[in-house]
């Protein structure tokens, strides 16, 4: 998301823009369009059974304790619009230091909800559950005691965890506070964040749910997705700069919430479709995908063996000429993968670079990229997934990656540089 973090990464860590009270945040958007689209268009799993259970729950780790408040509360309203039902809750956990938006009674610290719905769209409502008035929601550890909570306060058959907060990627982005922000979730009371290992640890003393999102900027990243791939069925995420109101929260749980035995794959494509479908009504830029992560290691694969063929063949022309027309990020080391790959092999006179490049390609756009959605100008070349190809140092951090561990994407980027 967009927020006040640092000059550095331009609008995606710039003060938050002011929001009137009473805005719209459907944005023109016929919410109940969208809703009756995705019903329509997502198979579901089985018939839930009745055993008391809820078929869903989608948890929100929503870190607003930076200058993201207020859309942190517009969301929260936009859940209540829908509200937990038998089959799907909706729980939360909300911080806030109050920086920039006193509403709600100005109150600082954490507050945990099983969402409920009312009529009333300029105050959240739902009863609080649980207060703690100190926790570092930068910690790792604290998303592990939510989702613990949750499951415990809201038990179901599947589980949806979005982590909703600053996000940068993999890497690691100076800030106006002087401090180091990598990763996602930063709690501006602690300075402290997830970084992509933790996140990692995070999620393997979760253990495995059905969907993993982030409602951030700049998560959807080969790195961040391999490190968590054995922990979520299908991972969802923005490779480029959100906008601040976030995803599409009461057309997606609407969805869910009308046909709760939507399968996981049917829920991430939810979240996706009706994201795109927000702010192609506003003309925002904006991305958002999901990916089948149980094929992360095909991916890793096949780029090393497409990799090694470009090496071998040479042709650093065609590679540098890819390199400096590939779609980007607000952090220019981030570029999306099957773009990349694409250029490199139309421009190739290699015949195993092409054959190898023609696979990657299809089992990109095919089979580990199920949904992508990107809308604006600056967006138009953006497919579903970044990966890090930086423009002048390599951070020595990468190293620490799972990704960078088990494959070879380093030792090629470094070589597309000359590093």
């Amino acid at each position: 998301m967009i927020g006040g973090l640092t000059a550095a990464l331009l609008s995606c860590l710039a003060l938050a823009s002011a929001a009137a009270p009473g805005i719209d945040f459907d944005q023109g958007v016929d919410v109940k369009a969208v809703v009756d689209s995705l019903q329509a268009r997502f198979s579901p799993k089985a018939p839930p059974t009745n055993d008391g259970m809820a078929e869903w729950t989608v948890m929100v780790y929503m870190n607003a304790k930076n200058d993201l408040d207020r859309y942190a509360l517009s969301n929260i309203n936009l859940m209540e619009k829908v509200g937990s039902t038998d089959q799907v809750k909706i729980a939360v956990e909300l911080g806030r230091l109050a920086i920039r938006d006193l509403s709600e009674g100005g109150w600082k610290g954490q507050r945990r909800y099983i969402i409920q719905k009312d009529n009333d769209p300029g105050h959240v409502t739902s009863p609080i559950l649980q207060a703690m008035p100190k926790a570092d929601m930068g910690d790792w550890h604290h998303l592990v005691d939510f989702v613990a909570w949750a499951r415990q306060a809201a038990p179901a058959r599947h589980y949806m965890l979005i982590v909703w907060s600053h996000g940068t990627g993999w890497e690691s982005a100076p800030s106006s506070e002087g401090v180091w922000v990598k990763g996602i979730s930063f709690d501006a009371g602690t300075l402290h964040r997830i970084n992509t290992p933790d996140l990692g640890k995070a999620m393997a003393a979760i253990g495995k749910v059905d969907v993993y999102a982030s409602d951030a900027c700049l998560m959807q990243m080969t790195e961040v997705a391999y490190q968590i791939k054995d922990h979520a069925d299908y991972i969802v995420g923005s490779e480029a700069v959100e906008p601040d109101d976030g995803y599409a929260y009461d057309a997606f749980l609407g969805a869910l919430t009308a046909r709760p035995d939507m399968s996981a794959e049917g829920l991430a494509k939810a979240a996706v479709n009706s994201f795109g479908a927000r702010y192609a009504a506003t003309g925002k830029n904006a991305t958002l995908s999901a990916i089948a992560a149980a094929r992360l290691p095909e991916l890793l694969s096949q780029l090393d063996s497409w990799s090694q063929a470009v090496m071998a063949a040479g042709e650093k022309k065609v590679v540098s000429d890819a390199h400096s027309r590939v779609q980007h990020y607000v952090i220019s080391g981030h570029k999306d993968l099957l773009h990349f790959v694409q250029l490199v092999d139309t421009g190739s006179q290699n015949a195993a670079v092409r054959s190898q490049g023609a696979n990657l390609e299809d089992f990109l756009a095919h089979r580990l990229i199920v949904a992508t959605t990107a809308v604006g100008g600056d967006e138009a070349h953006s497919q579903g997934l970044a990966v890090y190809l930086p423009e002048y140092i390599f951070l020595p951090s990468y190293d620490k990656l799972a990704w960078s561990q088990d494959g070879s994407w380093m030792k090629f980027a470094k070589w597309v540089k000359g590093l």
